[in-house]
């Protein structure tokens, strides 16, 4: 009598492994996939219909074209600019003023919200005077600043240091303000130092608030930097407008829009996709 080796085992175990979850896996996917580009189409779809406007003003000459020039213009001055360099200089030279403001700022900040958030008796001096200062837009300063400062570079530093502390500051003290207090109790019976309770309890338990305020601060050093620039420059993308405005050349003032809001997009993506990784390996608290 012949005996079945297969007879006792199960059903399940006897079906072929073929890789019966890869459709599901591939359907997931696509349906992801389709679901990023009906999204992404949908962003796209009020630009495209601007794009059209704007075409369409300048073919049927609805606007004159020394004040709107049409996109092949604009185009093709963003080519001359970028070939010749010129626009990269500009560039450059507004980031350089950006980088400064933020270590400035930013550090100016980040002490302040530090100082506030853990000491009850810095808070009672610092917060009453700081909540009153803060209210005062970059442009109320402008003229103190010039009185002290010129009109010349540390004009536009100090302006732009000015509008990343703020908001670097209030976002570290509500940061610190929403770790919970028992975190800093054990902190206490364990006697940790400053820089302890500032490594081990702070940063882990505030990080998204810390990383919102450099963010912010980063977003409010760039729409500052256009200002100060359109303001009292010679060089920069806010000059580069200006001086188009100046010559009524008004597709390099379309021009430095054009880069203002894409170099915007693109350090809001860069600070973005940093914020996801962070989140992503922030340690616990204590």
């Amino acid at each position: 009598m012949k005996m079945s080796l297969t007879a006792d085992v199960p059903e399940t175990l006897r079906r072929p492994r073929s890789g019966d979850a890869r459709p599901a896996l591939w359907h997931g996917a696509l349906a992801s996939g389709a679901r990023l580009l009906l999204i992404a189409a949908a962003g796209l779809v009020l630009p495209a219909l601007l794009f059209a406007l704007w075409w369409t003003a300048t073919v049927r000459h609805w606007v004159p074209e020394q004040i709107l020039p049409p996109p092949a213009l604009v185009w093709q001055s963003l080519a001359e600019l970028w070939h010749s360099g010129e626009l990269q200089s500009h560039l450059e030279i507004s980031a350089a003023r950006v980088a400064w403001s933020l270590l400035i700022g930013g550090s100016a900040g980040l002490l302040l919200g530090l100082a506030m958030g853990l000491s009850k008796t810095a808070k009672a001096y610092l917060y009453p005077t700081f909540d009153v200062v803060s209210q005062f837009p970059v442009l109320g300063w402008i003229p103190l600043l010039i009185i002290f400062v010129g009109i010349d570079e540390p004009l536009k530093v100090s302006a732009i240091s000015l509008a990343v502390a703020v908001p670097v500051a209030v976002n570290t003290l509500h940061g610190i303000a929403n770790v919970p207090r028992s975190l800093f109790e054990v902190a206490r019976v364990h006697r940790f130092s400053l820089p302890q309770v500032i490594r081990r309890v702070v940063l882990p338990a505030a990080g998204p608030s810390l990383f919102s305020a450099l963010r912010q601060g980063v977003m409010q050093a760039w729409l500052t930097l256009v200002f100060v620039e359109l303001l009292a420059s010679s060089e920069g993308i806010g000059y580069l407008m200006v001086w188009g405005r100046q010559l009524m050349q008004m597709d390099l003032v379309v021009v430095g829009m054009v880069v203002i809001g894409i170099v915007g997009v693109l350090i809001e993506l860069v600070l973005g996709t940093l914020e996801a990784r962070l989140q992503r390996w922030r340690p616990a608290a204590y």
